[in-house]
Formats: structure tokens, C-alpha cells, sequence
């Protein structure tokens, strides 16, 4: 495993039906599935969103790194919101607030504005 290399890479697929198939899951399961513990230790994730509950879950689970997100969960609530889009049944939290000792640094100003836009075409709802 080379610094840097990327070694797994996912998207959303609960298009589908099944609301569990995160990109953040589906990193855990491949990482539990192909590295030993000291590199999953190693592995820093990044994603365009904060983990959502049963993603932290996973991320804490498996033993992966530390996570760096560009939006998070509140901002996606709050987005939400602001479009009339109803809150999903799980409860929004941070990542530490499920998974105490992994490193979480997020969000970011302009990467979050980024997947706001991307939001907003994927829901269909008006701009700004």
C-alpha cells in the first residue's frame, strides 16, 4: 500500500431500493474484506459527505482511519429542509457523536457548496 494510492472507490447506489448502499458502507465492507487491521488503521477516507450513523458505525467497526468530509450531515439536513425534502428516519448526527475515536475533519466551505449544487440536481429543486 503506497501513500496516496486509492485504493477503493465507491458511489451512492440506494437508487435502487435499498437505502443501506452507501459509498462510506460499502468502503468498511471492502476494507474488512481486503486489508489487515494495522492498514485499515492507515486508510483515510474522503467523501463528499459526512458518514451518516450506520456509516460511522461501520467506519468504527472495521478499524479504518481518520475521515475527511466536504459537506456534513447538518448542512445536508438543513438543505432538506430549506427544499421541503422530508428528513430521513434516522436521526442525523455527527460522526464522533457514534464513533468516539476516529479523526473527522469536515466540512469544507467551498467543497461544501459544490455538493449543495450537486444536491439540488440530484433532488430536482430550485437554486439559491
Amino acid at each position: 500500500m503506497l501513500e496516496g494510492e486509492e485504493l477503493f472507490a465507491d458511489r451512492n447506489r440506494v437508487s435502487g431500493g435499498d437505502n443501506t448502499r452507501h459509498p462510506e458502507f460499502e468502503i468498511a465492507r471492502w476494507a474488512a474484506e481486503n486489508l489487515s487491521p494495522d492498514q485499515r488503521k492507515k486508510a483515510v477516507v474522503y467523501t463528499s459527505g459526512e458518514h451518516c450513523p450506520m456509516c460511522s458505525a461501520a467506519h468504527a467497526w472495521v478499524g479504518l482511519g481518520p475521515i475527511y468530509y466536504a459537506s456534513s450531515s447538518k448542512q445536508l439536513a438543513g438543505w432538506f429542509a430549506e427544499w421541503g425534502i422530508p428528513p430521513g428516519p434516522v436521526e442525523t448526527l455527527p460522526i464522533n457523536q457514534v464513533a468516539t475515536g476516529i479523526e473527522a475533519t469536515g466540512p469544507d466551505e467551498e467543497l461544501s457548496e459544490q455538493v449543495k449544487l450537486l444536491q439540488q440536481a440530484a433532488h430536482g429543486v430550485g437554486g439559491n
